[in-house]
């Protein structure tokens, strides 16, 4: 199949473009860098998704699209809905048989029962999640054939993100904190799983919504007491009082207001849906993947650091007043 993925040089769309590879397609990459590991079978083709002409480009002869381009995990892009605006006509206009768009957890916000189901009504409460959710409202309301996917956090050999800030304090050996006792459930998905999980959604016909998560996960305490077990650096999970490591969390502004939000709070989802409907399983734990992910940090720490200032997904992240408050803990 002919195949064209948005966002391909960032972290998941660069996951999602090996494991096409890997699965003998040879895929388009759009996006405004190109990815400097990226994969000979792969074509890149440099555009932006708010540009309708480089959208009309980029899908011309394609049968799947997978849309994965966003912003930067950091910040919020309002371009986002326009972006996706732009490449559902493209797509529409070119006889696109498959789109697959990437969404996100953030669209139920923090919800008032677990486990998450896809009939739980989105809530999102920043604006990442309202822009994911603008954006798959656009989805639902379009002629052509669209599923979308809605990931827990994302981890995997070479996550780095808000995730660098963790890898590097238990590097060094720092305490980490969780709010109250941290035993609120957190559920994660590999990367490699959710490449799976979008591939199954391409070959399904008809629009849909799945949720992808882990389908063994823990408190977010288990999950980091497991990774400083592993680590022997010294690093504990200590608990905080929850006010103080909201308010550290927020006046950081390293972290997104997601991550802030929902750090101290469960969410895990039914994955009855996506098993049942795409044959779909996962095969990373919450603690296998935390660990893995930890053990690439710690083999490219140097490369990492020496890239301060980058890409977030390809550099440490500015800890801000974390760096101070992680005397506290």
């Amino acid at each position: 199949m002919r195949t064209l993925v948005t966002g391909g040089s960032g972290y998941f769309g660069s996951v999602l473009v090996r494991e096409l590879i890997g699965r003998g397609v040879k895929p388009r990459v759009l996006d405004l860098v190109e990815d400097a590991g990226r994969l000979p079978e792969a074509e890149f083709m440099q555009g932006d998704i708010r540009d309708p002409a480089a959208m009309r480009a980029a899908v011309d002869g394609m049968e799947v699209v997978y849309h994965c381009a966003a912003q930067v995990p950091l910040a919020w892009d309002p371009g986002g809905r326009d972006g996706t605006e732009n490449l559902l006509q493209a797509a529409r206009d070119a006889k696109v048989k498959k789109v697959v768009y990437l969404s996100s957890s953030a669209v139920y916000g923090t919800p008032e029962k677990n486990p998450v189901t896809e009939e739980t009504p989105p809530a999102p409460r920043e604006g990442y999640g309202r822009s994911k959710l603008a954006a798959e409202e656009l989805c639902r309301r379009c002629a052509g054939d669209v599923s979308i996917i809605r990931p827990r956090t994302i981890l995997g050999s070479g996550r780095l993100g808000i995730f660098q800030i963790l890898f590097e304090w238990v590097y060094q050996g720092s305490n980490i904190p969780v709010l109250g006792r941290g035993d609120n459930v957190y559920q994660f998905v590999h990367a490699d799983d959710l490449a799976d999980a979008c591939i199954l959604a391409a070959a399904k016909p008809g629009p849909s919504v799945f949720n992808c998560g882990a389908e063994r996960y823990g408190t977010l305490r288990e999950t980091l007491e497991a990774l400083c077990a592993h680590a022997k650096t010294g690093s504990r999970v200590r608990g905080v009082p929850a006010a103080l490591g909201r308010i550290s969390m927020k006046l950081s502004g390293a972290l997104r207001p997601y991550h802030s939000l929902m750090y101290g709070r469960s969410l895990y989802f039914d994955l009855c849906k996506i098993k049942k409907e795409l044959g779909w399983s996962s095969r990373h734990s919450n603690e296998e993947m935390m660990i893995e992910s930890y053990e690439w940090y710690k083999a490219h720490r140097e490369e990492v650091l020496k890239a301060e200032g980058k890409s977030p997904h390809r550099s440490a992240v500015d800890q801000g007043l974390l760096a101070l408050a992680r005397r506290l803990f």
